[in-house]
């Protein structure tokens, strides 16, 4: 048997399934670095941090396995997802201040973990029945929902209320409803995939600059 043969073997053949989960983790892990480096900003301590990072991570997951019936969430069925999130949030508190000089790479990998667990979340909503509405609801909380509890939890306003220069809410919907649109002609997977192209284009062209949402203002503001 040959070198190759063995390696075989040894490691089992990457399917489609396993490099999104694969992503999916990477996209927790990115989700726990962010949640936690704002812990460090606000001095929390290691047990904050933590706490920080790991709702980020899996906050928003957990809001669509509620919405959708699968209960426990996965975070909980699964817990490589969780153990994912603490070693983000572990790596933001001892390499914080390092970490933070990367933060353009970081965004990336947010993005990522935004635009899979949007597309997921939507795939879980037409799975369990939703009309259009309720699956983009879905996806985008999905997407969304941990950023949000990070915030509330930090005494901050919820990013994605107000960071009109970079779509992210707006952008989690967008691929989620590209899921729905796309789920009655391809395969589940190709949906999803549709779905995450989405996102991560509205978020390329939002922070280039070349998309952002109107605001309206008061006379007098």
């Amino acid at each position: 048997m040959g070198y190759s043969a063995r390696v075989h073997e040894l490691l089992p053949p990457i399917t489609l399934e396993t490099g999104l989960h694969w992503l999916d983790l990477i996209g927790v892990l990115a989700f726990a670095l962010s949640g936690a480096l704002l812990g460090v900003r606000k001095r929390f301590d290691l047990f904050g941090v933590l706490v920080l990072g790991c709702v980020t991570a899996v906050g928003g997951g957990a809001i669509r396995d509620t919405l959708t019936g699968q209960t426990p969430p996965l975070f909980l069925r699964d817990e490589t997802y969780l153990y994912a999130a603490l070693l983000g949030a572990a790596l933001a508190f001892a390499f914080g201040e390092r970490l933070a000089r990367f933060e353009r790479t970081l965004s990336v990998f947010d993005s990522a973990g935004l635009a899979l667990f949007a597309a997921s979340g939507a795939l879980g909503a037409i799975n369990f029945g939703l009309g259009p509405l309720g699956v983009v609801f879905t996806g985008a909380i999905s997407g969304v929902g941990g950023g949000i509890i990070r915030d509330l939890i930090a005494n901050e306003v919820p990013e994605v209320m107000y960071r009109r220069d970079q779509l992210y809410a707006t952008a989690a919907a967008a691929g989620a409803f590209t899921v729905w649109a796309l789920h009655p002609h391809v395969t589940p997977f190709q949906s999803q995939l549709g779905g995450v192209v989405v996102v991560i284009a509205l978020r390329w062209i939002s922070r280039r600059g070349w998309a952002r949402l109107p605001v309206r203002r008061l006379s007098g503001e």
